[in-house]
């Protein structure tokens, strides 16, 4: 860029820090900006629009257009070519507006006059806050200087509407982080939690956007990427034979760190008058909205290794490290981007819900808040961006919404749904000891699954008669190396000690897929659900599994030991690994170890395959468990990471409750034990409906035990059989309604 355009757009920022300065009224502000931009950049017009809510715009002020129009002209997102401009967030300069794809006419504002026109988004961090426009009635296009030049003036913008400078009256002009907002995510966790925000990742307050002196700032800058570059160097020695998924993203790092054209931008960000500070803020709100953008997942990888980068390089820059100083609230609701297993079990049970940004319903973060029964809400929009350290938020882990900043309203009826559950808890402690037996005198027996030591203590307090799945591989998934055997044979024993007798079913590790350990490369497979993952990768790699099986043996130190294999697709896979637990024994009583005083091993049947193996594997395995989340995704061939289609296909629908009275009945005709682990589980309209085509074992999370007893307790399965089968025979596709107006009728009576 020209030296001479360089110095114009400093003396740009001069003046606007000089409008922004003194103590002037929000509205005040903008009129006196837009202003100075009109006469900076030669042009008869200048407006600001601001959103007023997510999908509004607001004329917020003008130079040039009729003063009337202000805060009541507005347009949707993607409408006009100020909406076009929010929603694609992209620059759009033409000669010849009225003949420009997308062009709206606003009569009111007296626009139509003007014919060339350049809007640029105003956004911070890849959230767009508003539209910064200049018109002209000359027909031409706007230079790059130019451009540039309004791209700087709306990178201050965004940082003085973050810092609150134009707040005044109405929804367009309120004060950022003050309004109630509510999001919408996926749930991974069930449960509801009030409290304040935690943010695992403090955001950087730039507050020093305009520098005089590009001299200095551009020594900070280069002083700050040297300190950076350094740092990165010293994490990849350190990793240099440790994960080489760690030392890839270091590389990375690396790479950006020292990338020429990164400092050559921030450079010149500098010599157009912002700080240091903001010049790296700039670049990373590119890369946001680039990330927003793309559809290439590896190109989202990178722009986030450059995003994070870039707050790295933020932090040094202001000194703003993650220890801020700031107290953890007496209810800690934590809100990230994304956040690891080891550092969520740092945080442990301290935590009363979890909001992230990112994540996934099968990720590490989801396993450790399932296992300490955290609610846990992923995909949550822009949270990291609305949310401030204390903000009042209200997490509804059964619906998917979080309301941040609620009003009393809505306060007071999300405390009335607390207080619903927190009496329905009380009534299910009434029934804490009595068996899950229907009216019809059958009876089911309610597991619950853990993952953690920290689960046991639920074994009392829930009523569960046993662990149907202790998910083994967080033992795993939470360190930077392979456990070793005499630890996991401490931590299985200490495991059997707190079950006091009661029975529990240790799955082998399961990894693959969405679960991959930080010390093993992953395979790049096209779908790793479908791919190399949990029998499979212990049949491949027995050293791991034998390992793993000599201290379950070991723990159980003459007491009865339950193994299942996890994702068993074919009968032969389940004997090769029955052959790997008789070597483990048999090497274990050469050795002179106390055996196990009996030894039960099964499947986990969560491929629609295994319920079609020949008759031998159901007589030879000691025990089926339904793995419910799996098998459904395989089931309809809907991937349950991907909301477009998870939700499409219901449990209750009549083909698969029928594939499900199938296993059922190879079960019973082998006197094969069978239950059903999974969310659908925990669900007590689902669990009634297993329980009624002959499921006996139900094994879900320790807050669903109460609710499913409570209902199984009030049902007769013989009825609940008969409504299944007339909804059959009608052509229903799914049971659900008939069954919920059956439970309806139960309540009634």
């Amino acid at each position: 860029m020209a030296e001479r355009t360089e110095t114009e757009s400093r003396k740009l920022l001069g003046r606007l820090r000089d409008a922004m300065a003194g103590d002037h009224a929000g509205q005040e502000r903008l009129d006196k900006i837009t202003h100075l931009i009109a006469t900076s950049m030669g042009c008869e017009v200048c407006s600001i629009y601001l959103f007023r809510d997510d999908d509004t715009l607001e004329l917020c002020a003008t130079e040039g257009l009729n003063a009337q129009a202000v805060h009541e002209t507005r347009m949707k997102l993607g409408e006009g070519l100020v909406g076009r401009v929010a929603k694609y967030r992209r620059v759009i300069n033409t000669p010849d507006a009225p003949q420009a794809v997308g062009f709206r006419f606003m009569p009111e504002t007296g626009e139509e006059i003007y014919s060339s026109f350049l809007g640029v988004p105003v956004q911070r961090l890849g959230e767009t806050l508003g539209v910064l426009v200049v018109q002209s009635k000359t027909a031409r296009e706007f230079s790059a200087d130019e451009v540039y030049a309004l791209e700087v003036v709306a990178m201050v913008l965004a940082e003085m509407t973050e810092l609150g400078a134009f707040v005044g009256e109405g929804a367009a002009m309120s004060a950022r982080h003050s309004q109630p907002v509510l999001l919408r995510g996926t749930v991974a966790q069930e449960g509801v939690a009030e409290g304040h925000v935690w943010l695992h990742e403090p955001r950087v307050v730039v507050s020093n956007v305009i520098a005089d002196d590009p001299v200095r700032e551009t020594e900070r800058l280069t002083e700050a990427v040297d300190t950076l570059r350094v740092g990165v160097d010293q994490m990849l020695s350190m990793a240099a034979n440790g994960d080489k998924d760690q030392q890839q993203v270091l590389e990375t790092y690396r790479m950006f760190a020292n990338s020429k054209g990164w400092m050559r931008r921030m450079s010149e960000d500098i010599q157009s008058g912002l700080s240091a500070e903001a010049a790296v803020e700039k670049e990373q709100s590119l890369a946001r909205a680039r990330m927003s953008q793309s559809t290439d997942a590896y190109l989202r990888e990178r722009l986030s290794d450059l995003d994070d980068l870039s707050n790295r390089l933020l932090r040094i820059l202001t000194g703003q490290g993650a220890d801020t100083g700031a107290e953890m609230p007496a209810d800690p609701i934590l809100v990230a981007r994304n956040i690891g297993p080891a550092e969520l079990l740092e945080y442990g049970r301290s935590l009363r819900g979890i909001v992230l940004e990112g994540g996934s319903v099968g990720s590490h973060a989801a396993i450790v808040a399932r296992a300490l029964a955290i609610p846990l809400i992923v995909h949550a929009g822009r949270i990291t961006n609305d949310a401030l350290n204390g903000d009042h938020i209200m997490v509804d882990g059964e619906q998917g919404i979080i309301h941040l900043r609620p009003d009393d309203m809505v306060a007071t009826a999300f405390r009335d749904k607390i207080a619903m559950q927190a009496a329905a808890q009380e009534r299910y402690s009434a029934i804490l000891d009595e068996p899950a037996q229907a009216k019809c005198g059958a009876v089911v027996k309610l597991d619950m699954n853990a993952g953690l030591m920290a689960d046991l203590p639920s074994l009392v307090s829930s009523g569960a008669e046993g662990v149907g799945l202790f998910r083994t591989e967080l033992q795993f998934l939470v360190r930077n190396q392979m456990p070793k055997r005499s630890e996991l044979s401490a931590l299985y024993a200490r495991v059997l000690d707190a079950a006091g007798g009661k029975r529990v079913v240790f799955r082998t590790l399961d990894i693959g897929s969405d679960k991959v350990l930080p010390y093993m490369k992953p395979n790049d497979e096209p779908n790793p659900a479908l791919g190399w993952r949990a029998i499979r990768v212990g049949l491949d790699k027995p050293g791991v599994m034998r390992m793993q099986l000599q201290a379950l043996i070991r723990a159980a130190n003459g007491r009865p030991l339950t193994v299942m294999f996890p994702f068993v697709a074919q009968f032969e896979e389940f004997r090769a690994a029955r052959r790997e637990v008789d070597k483990a024994i048999a090497r274990e009583e050469k050795l002179g170890h106390v055996l196990p005083s009996k030894i039960e091993v099964g499947a986990m049947l969560e491929t629609p395959s295994l319920a079609f193996a020949p008759e031998k594997f159901f007589e030879e395995v000691k025990f089926l468990s339904v793995g419910g989340n799996d098998l459904k995704q395989f089931f309809f061939a809907a991937d349950r990471e991907n909301e477009r289609v998870r939700k499409r296909y219901d449990t209750l629908n009549v083909s698969f409750l029928t594939f499900l009275e199938g296993i059922v009945e190879r079960c019973a005709r082998t006197n094969t034990d069978l239950s059903f682990c999974g969310e659908d589980a925990g669900r007590p309209v689902e669990a009634l409906c297993f329980a009624a085509i002959g499921f006996r074992s139900l094994s879900m999370r320790p807050a669903s035990i109460g609710p499913v007893k409570s209902l199984l307790r009030r049902c007769n399965l013989e009825d609940v059989r008969e409504v299944i089968n007339a909804a059959r025979e009608r052509g229903e596709m799914s049971v659900r309604e008939d069954v919920m107006e059956y439970v309806k009728a139960q309540h009634q009576t």
